[in-house]
């Protein structure tokens, strides 16, 4: 056990070697993650839980579980400020978070379906306390691994692997469920389990990943803090708070709908789970290819610029999904489904790799862990409220309807044509469009350097997918094809020489010391 925490100490000394072999690390890491969550949350999530006979509120608070745990970073600060070892504090929480999972698989065998919901929400929030823990390790070391420069290319390079392993993990998944419960529909519930189990499995993979990313030690503080005077600071910084206003208005109107797209087209649209993967997918495919574009326009200008764009684009996206019915299902549902997930998929893009950068940026160096600890509890308070309180005004909404109809008589007809319908759902589809406003122009109070007009940051936008497309039908891109596994290999080469480089640097100080093994401070190689 000694030598598990000393291990999982700081290193002596980070190289830019070792800060390269880490990058490889955090991206196997975030396909780990995101091969986990693919699988526990989002509509396998929200058809296990109504599969157990989950009401409106019950999934209201499901999915606020995620966002209210993160005030368990409190705990986290306070460790990472006291003990002052990042990787150890996210790797032991992540020992502890990750078994949750499997308390939420055994919940299927259960004979109550009240009780195993209750099991479910109990493992759930349990397993997101502790992620919170390890969260603040995470946001406290990172910074010092990711270099400033190529932050926005590096993250969206990461979210491209993540997005592709969540597209395929989903369809396969719901693949899973419906053949399940087409041949053994009295035991669909198990299909679940297994999904649980894997999402075990793979976040187990992730913690191992983040132990072999190397540390920096933390300079000591000048004068130590109390946890209440570090929270405070960030708000002080009035930039910084501009910020924070921004993203917390944001997370809320975002999560004031988003949780119940899954429910809205389950049950009032009546679609099959894997016809809602599918959609999922068709927003990931578009996420994907325009991640890179994303990240390389926030490198050579700002993120509040791409974020000045992206923003506005959801927002207009939430407020389609009123049209989606009219006041029922119509035979331009289905393609305006695609095209509302399409623009999404685009926007969130944007505003992923926008929103991570600009919080580390305007992070002073030194005090990340405060400044993204308040940026995190702030929007986990907005994003866990709004859920919860759509869940609980859910009902009464299922009662109210909204119309605006046009209509025009002549002395032989009278035509009434429908403008505008709102049941249910609807009305938080527009309540988020509203509040999406309001933090659209709570960012424009943020400043930071290099921002441009959101007209050049579309012009760069569209001639980058030109510039795509062009690739993609012309002999360029046949050209890229035959140099791909050239490259593959090159990179190979890369990391082969990178490890071998590492193996030598960590083998000199038992060659100086006479044989006696020593700890060099570098993570030992794969």
């Amino acid at each position: 056990m000694r030598g598990f925490f000393r291990r999982l100490s700081p290193d002596q000394t980070v190289s830019r070697l070792d800060v390269q072999y880490g990058l490889g690390w955090l991206i196997r890491y975030g396909m780990f993650i995101q091969a986990m969550e693919t699988l526990t949350i989002g509509a396998f999530l929200v058809a296990y839980a109504l599969h157990l006979g989950a009401s409106n509120l019950q999934i209201g608070i499901l999915a606020a579980i995620p966002h209210l745990a993160q005030f368990s970073q409190f705990l986290g600060i306070y460790l990472v400020e006291r003990i002052r070892k990042r990787r150890l504090i996210a790797v032991v929480a992540g020992m502890i978070a990750r078994p949750m999972l499997l308390i939420m698989a055994a919940a299927a065998f259960l004979p109550d379906p009240h009780a195993a919901l209750l099991v479910v929400i109990g493992g759930f929030l349990l397993r997101y306390l502790f992620g919170a823990v390890m969260g603040v390790g995470w946001n406290a070391w990172i910074p010092d691994i990711v270099p400033a420069g190529k932050r926005g290319r590096f993250f969206a390079r990461r979210q491209v692997l993540m997005t592709l392993v969540g597209m395929a993990l989903s369809l396969l998944a719901a693949a899973l469920v419906d053949f399940w419960g087409v041949y053994w529909p009295d035991t669909k519930i198990l299909a679940y389990a297994v999904l649980l189990t894997a999402a075990f499995l793979f976040g187990a993979g992730s913690v191992y990943c983040l132990s072999r990313v190397p540390e920096e030690r933390m300079p000591d503080p000048a004068v130590r803090l109390s946890l209440r005077e570090l929270l405070a600071r960030p708000f002080r910084d009035g930039n910084f708070r501009s910020l924070l206003l921004f993203l917390g208005s944001w997370n809320f109107a975002v999560n004031l709908a988003a949780p119940f797209f899954t429910v809205y087209m389950l049950t009032r649209l009546g679609l099959d789970l894997t016809v809602v993967t599918a959609f999922a997918v068709v927003s990931q495919l578009a996420n994907v290819l325009v991640l890179r574009q994303w990240g390389a326009i926030i490198d050579r200008f700002s993120s509040k610029s791409v974020l000045s764009v992206c923003a506005p684009l959801f927002i207009l996206c939430i407020f389609a999904w009123t049209f989606t019915t009219f006041p029922e299902k119509h035979v331009l549902t289905l393609p305006l489904l695609a095209v509302i997930h399409v623009l999404m998929g685009i926007a969130t893009a944007g505003v992923t790799v926008g929103s991570t950068s600009i919080a580390l940026k305007l992070a002073p160096k030194g005090e990340g862990a405060a400044y993204l600890s308040a940026n995190s509890l702030l929007n986990s308070a907005a994003a866990g409220a709004a859920p919860m309180i759509g869940g609980a005004f859910a009902d009464f909404f299922a009662k109210r309807e909204f119309s605006l109809n046009l209509e025009w008589k002549t002395p032989d007809s009278d035509m009434l044509l429908p403008a505008l319908s709102l049941r249910h759902w609807d009305f938080f589809f527009v309540f988020a469009t509203v509040v999406g406003i309001y933090a659209i122009h709570r960012l424009s109070l943020v400043r930071e350097v290099g921002e441009v007009a959101e007209r050049i940051v579309i012009g760069e936008f569209l001639l980058g997918t030109r510039r795509a497309l062009r690739n993609m039908s012309s002999v360029a891109g046949l050209r890229n094809l035959t140099e791909f596994p050239f490259e593959s290999l090159r990179r190979a080469r890369r990391r082969t020489r990178l490890r071998a480089e590492r193996a030598r640097r960590a083998a000199q100080p038992d060659d100086a010391s006479g044989g006696q093994s020593q700890d060099s401070g570098a993570p030992p190689i794969p």
